[in-house]
């Protein structure tokens, strides 16, 4: 009879998707997806944690292969917020990662542990609005009373991991952005917890797991609940980001660049990384070594909106114009602009809707480009030469991978996807590597050793190098340089 089937879990913030691989060569057996619902305006974003439990056992029961599963493995949503009671039940939703209701707490938080500088040497990041640490600054100043309640404080994959097990755990990658677990220390700094605004007993924070450690295994009730088996093991999990480095079996001196809800870059560096300037998170990987990381808030969902509003299909650009679309729709990120709001300029009587669409796929890859500049600086630079990886739900896009071509003139690499369906993208690179650390703790093998072997047998498609279009960056560059100074609070 064949072996058990390992399966990896991404509960992201629109959705939980399950990929369930062969554990030999990361070949996909089935997945299955289950969507989540997300609330909230005015810079507020969240979710019941029960939607995730429920999206869970959905998509585990789409892939109808739940009982051969061996091992498992949840990735999910950075920094969210989730406080429990003595039982583990939530005490009020989730506050998402991109939950901008924190902007004045960071702002405050900043100015403690010696300033951006301090925070960065000492923890490896700088605190903005949505970073676990200001949102649970946000919940004792706001809702004192139920922070005050809280029997434990989980990370999303925390929580999940919880109710699978029945214990919490994290994972250094995870927790690296939280804010306060430090990649100098290995461990939750004190200094951090103490502070007045922070006040959170250690006692509350679940344990560490190494990237070769597992979290246990499902309780019978769970494994009822789910329709797994019960003693399922329970890989270590990790942040989402880090999941999909672990996918790629990304190297030193290579880069990725996702386009999902929000947008990302990143790159595995050896050593820590330390930015005062808090463009580049210095965060931990899931394979023991570091991944500093750029984010933007606003990416795939902010063109799909300007297209809507257009009446416009997301392809339907055009070309021309010297429009500029910032799509600061959900405030921003990186630059650090929480209250921001979308921008449109040089607009003209002949400017067609198509060429207005064209500036928002700009706008969105000009700031992700830049963003990547800095983390390359901070990652020891990248090899000569090297295509830029693309992956997440945008790298599908036929617009989406000609915009990133034209605007950074690399050759572009799109690892084939998980779905069985041949096409580029590598849309699923999460669950993989969620499922990458799933089979590590079924087979005691490495989980980078599991994935670079899993890479090999995937394949991509490189994308030939583009002319770049400098007059559409350095017009991009120049306006949002006067735009995001108007933005720029005080």
């Amino acid at each position: 009879m064949p072996g058990p089937l390992v399966a990896g879990v991404d509960c992201s913030t629109q959705a939980t998707k399950v990929l369930v691989t062969d554990p030999d060569d990361g070949a996909v057996v089935a997945s299955g997806r289950a969507p989540h619902r997300v609330s909230g305006a005015d810079g507020a974003r969240q979710t019941d944690p029960d939607d995730w439990w429920e999206a869970l056992g959905t998509a585990l029961a789409a892939t109808g292969r739940a009982r051969d599963v061996g091992a498992l493995s949840v990735a999910g949503q950075q920094h969210g917020l989730v406080v429990v009671d003595g039982d583990g039940r939530p005490l009020r939703p989730a506050v998402l990662w991109n939950d901008t209701r924190s902007a004045d707490d960071a702002a405050a938080l900043r100015g403690e542990l010696g300033g951006p500088q301090g925070w960065a040497e000492r923890v490896g990041v700088v605190p903005v609005a949505s970073f676990t640490v200001t949102t649970w600054a946000w919940l004792r100043r706001t809702e004192p009373a139920v922070a005050g309640a809280a029997a434990a404080v989980h990370l999303p994959h925390d929580h999940m991991t919880a109710r699978l097990t029945g214990t919490a755990a994290t994972d250094r990658g995870d927790a690296s952005g939280t804010g306060w677990w430090s990649t100098a220390a290995e461990e939750y700094l004190d200094e951090v917890l103490e502070l007045d605004r922070v006040r959170l007993d250690r006692a509350l924070l679940p344990r560490v797991l190494g990237p070769s450690e597992t979290a246990g295994e499902v309780r019978a009730d769970a494994a009822a609940a789910l329709g797994l088996s019960a003693g399922t093991l329970v890989g270590p999990g990790t942040g989402d980001n880090m999941a999909a480095a672990l996918g790629l079996a990304l190297q030193p001196g290579r880069a990725a660049l996702s386009l999902g809800t929000s947008g990302t870059v990143y790159a595995v560096a050896p050593r820590r990384v330390a930015d005062p300037s808090g463009v580049v998170a210095g965060f931990a990987d899931a394979t023991g070594a570091f991944l500093p990381l750029a984010c933007t808030l606003n990416a795939t969902q902010a063109v799909d909106r300007v297209a809507s509003w257009l009446g416009l299909d997301r392809d339907a650009v055009e070309d021309g114009g010297e429009v500029v679309v910032l799509p600061y729709l959900d405030g921003e990120r990186t630059p650090d602009l929480p209250e921001a709001a979308g921008t449109i300029t040089g607009l003209r009587h002949d400017t067609t809707a198509g060429q207005v669409l064209r500036a928002a796929y700009e706008g969105v890859v000009v700031s992700l480009l830049d963003a990547l500049e800095r983390v390359a600086e901070h990652a020891g630079g990248l090899a000569a030469g090297a295509p830029l990886v693309l992956i997440g739900g945008g790298a599908r896009g036929r617009v989406w991978r000609e915009t990133v071509s034209r605007l950074s003139g690399r050759t572009i690499e799109l690892p084939a996807t998980e779905d069985g369906s041949g096409r580029p993208g590598g849309e699923d690179m999460v669950t993989l590597g969620a499922a990458a650390q799933a089979a590590a703790a079924l087979r005691g093998d490495g989980p980078l050793e599991v994935a670079t072997r899993w890479a090999s047998a995937r394949g991509s498609q490189v994308l030939p190098a583009r002319r770049l279009d400098a007059a559409a960056l350095e017009r991009n560059r120049r306006v949002r340089a006067a735009t995001d100074a108007l933005n720029r609070r005080g």
